[in-house]
């Protein structure tokens, strides 16, 4: 049985060897693939493995050998699952392997809104506490979390994990979601309100119509001017050009992005926005969550050969 891996680099840049998955068959791993290499590479493979390389009708028509698709990721919008239900093929993806790292990272990037450590590090390099005349030196507002309110859009596994390190931290948790819980510290509530009362939002919901270009100027113009945006699961979730607007014109504090609408950027209009971070979409690529995404995305398949698929998708 023919494996073949499309673009392998993101989960294994050399330290998360593939032997689970070439124990299942004749495993071929590719680094990259450009859409003009895909049919040539994917050529007699039975079973196909994709993190960012789309899949759709134009390819599944030409591959007639092709039965199961691997996305290593939890997204799965590169593949057209609806076109390949039509073609038997069956898709699945791997839920839950980045929660914590991309929860912890939420509050990396939260904590370098409040703090500034990697800008006031920069600052000391460059001589500016050596020709400060006092003992402490700040070049940005200092916050302390406690006591502050974080809005969550968004409740599943990540955001779940993102309000319990909320807690640790003595914050106020609102929750935008249509999946509300009974949980008693956590106020569910409706975007108006999560917008009006919170000093930090964190976007963690899948792009899907309802949420794509969910943060707009409307969104922003509702949050409060000292309030924080956070987007570490879709850049598509948010209108870029109001964002940029919004934090130009000071509306709100400033944002942290992990992702971007366009990957990687050619240009972008919040690379270099006033008050705002973005970071190259690594918050799931710790060696722990990758370890656990190679692992799981052997088991699919394992269970896929057995007959019984696990974390399927449809449209």
């Amino acid at each position: 049985m023919k494996i073949v891996v499309l673009d392998g680099y993101a989960l294994n840049p050399g330290d998360n060897p593939w032997e689970p998955v070439a124990a299942l068959g004749d495993l071929t791993v590719y680094d990259r693939t450009a859409p003009e290499e895909i049919l040539s590479r994917a050529a007699g493979a039975e079973i196909l493995m994709t993190n960012k390389t789309p899949l759709g009708d134009a390819e599944f028509a030409k591959l007639p050998g092709l039965r199961y698709i691997g996305v290593l990721a939890t997204g799965y919008n590169v593949v057209d699952v609806a076109a390949a239900a039509r073609y038997g093929i069956t898709v699945t993806n791997i839920p839950a392997y980045g929660t914590d790292s991309v929860a912890e990272y939420t509050f990396a990037l939260i904590l370098e809104l409040c703090r500034g450590v990697g800008a006031h590090t920069a600052s000391v390099r460059g001589g500016g506490w050596s020709a400060c005349p006092d003992y402490s030196y700040s070049i940005t507002p200092q916050i302390e979390l406690r006591g502050k309110t974080l809005g969550l859009v968004g409740y599943g596994r990540i955001g779940r994990r993102t309000a319990e390190l909320a807690r640790a931290f003595g914050m106020r948790i609102l929750c935008n979601t249509p999946h509300p819980t009974d949980e008693h510290d956590v106020t569910f509530c409706d975007r108006e309100t999560l917008c009006r009362e919170s000093d930090f939002i964190s976007l963690h919901c899948p792009a899907k119509p309802d949420t794509v270009n969910m943060v707009d100027s409307a969104f922003l113009a509702a949050m409060k001017p000292t309030a924080y945006l956070v987007n570490t699961s879709r850049g598509q979730l948010v209108v870029e050009e109001d964002l940029r607007d919004s934090l130009d014109r000071g509306m709100i504090a400033g944002a942290a992005v992990d992702v971007l609408s366009c990957e990687p950027p050619k240009e972008n209009l919040l690379i270099d926005a006033k008050n705002c971070i973005v970071t190259p979409h690594n918050a799931w690529a710790t060696r722990e969550a990758r370890g656990r995404l190679m692992a799981a995305a052997a088991e699919n398949l394992r269970a896929y050969l057995a007959g019984s698929p696990i974390n399927t998708v449809a449209e």
